[in-house]
């Protein structure tokens, strides 16, 4: 088969434009020419089909580029790409699964909630299937069923909603934790700087199913860990409260006349001073509290003994 540039662009999913500029690149061999015109053959297209197949697995176009200088030599890209489907692929046994609206609603109390819907396809625990507007693609059936629990439990769902999102970002970062981990003392000596050889990439695909499930189980443990204590130490704390310390009052300074200072440093000295005055003022307040008490009395016994009117 021989294409024009138009056609090629057709079959292949990419613009004019991109294919011009990955001619420029050198990602892409020029084409032959005949006249006037560059035909492009079945190679061409087969190119662009792979350079589209590593964009998706999230390569860079400079490191396509080494791959594909990798492949045009002979070495082959076999194991790079099994590794990389390796890392693509599924992290989890769990199956995706599918819901009507009218499901989901009866499965949160039956009660329709737009907004609560929005949130959960904004955060991917819903997708929406192309063509039913009714259905719902749910990629993580276990999360959505937890998310059911805690509504029933009384949860909103708005609360539930914000704390997916706190959690989400707490373990996407135990994640790059793990992946620099790993990539520092496992990694590093197979997928260096240099492009991987096809028996370096197979190995670190071996090792990728080797280690896949220990970061699960390793957060798994550690939350058991932290579960039971946490928990532990919060039942403790509901059931048996401590008592609410007193607040320690501060002590208030108090600006007395230079003359009343030396008054008193002369009547008990001056290292007594301090505490003179304290016991005065003390002592000032209570005769004023018993005065009062003493005033308060002898008007309520004026009122008793006041003769009735007439």
């Amino acid at each position: 088969m021989e294409y024009r540039i138009e056609d090629l662009a057709h079959h292949s999913g990419a613009t004019v434009r991109t294919i011009r500029a990955y001619q420029d690149r050198g990602l892409l061999p020029r084409p032959e020419r005949r006249g006037r015109s560059n035909v492009y053959g079945e190679g061409h297209l087969a190119r662009l089909r792979q350079i589209a197949d590593l964009l998706d697995r999230g390569y860079t176009l400079a490191s396509i580029k080494e791959l594909l200088e990798a492949w045009d030599t002979g070495r082959g890209l076999g194991g790079v790409l099994g590794l990389a489907a390796e890392v693509d692929g599924p992290w989890t046994d769990e199956k995706a699964d599918r819901i009507t609206r009218a499901e989901l609603d009866a499965a949160f109390g039956g009660v329709p909630d737009e907004a609560a819907v929005a949130d959960a396809v904004s955060l991917g625990v819903l997708e929406p299937v192309a063509g039913r507007e009714d259905e719902f693609l749910v990629p993580s059936p276990q999360e959505l069923a937890v998310a059911v629990e805690l509504h029933a439990a009384g949860v909103p769902l708005s609360a539930i909603a914000g704390h997916l999102r706190e959690l989400r970002g707490q373990v996407e970062h135990i994640a790059s934790r793990f992946l620099d981990f790993t990539t520092e003392h496992v990694f590093a000596r197979y997928l260096g700087h240099h492009s991987p050889t096809e028996a370096d990439a197979a190995e670190a695909a071996s090792l990728v199913r080797r280690l896949r499930p220990l970061a699960q189980q390793s957060v798994d443990a550690e939350l058991a860990r932290a579960m039971r204590l946490f928990a532990t130490r919060h039942l403790r704390q509901q059931l048996d409260p401590a008592p609410a310390a007193d607040p320690v009052e501060e002590p208030q300074s108090v600006a007395l006349p230079a003359s009343t200072m030396r008054a008193v440093q002369a009547l008990v000295g001056e290292s007594s001073a301090a505490a003179f005055i304290a016991a005065a003022a003390e002592r000032e307040v209570q005769a004023r509290t018993l005065d009062s008490l003493t005033t308060t009395h002898r008007k309520q016994r004026i009122v008793g003994q006041r003769p009735p009117i007439a």
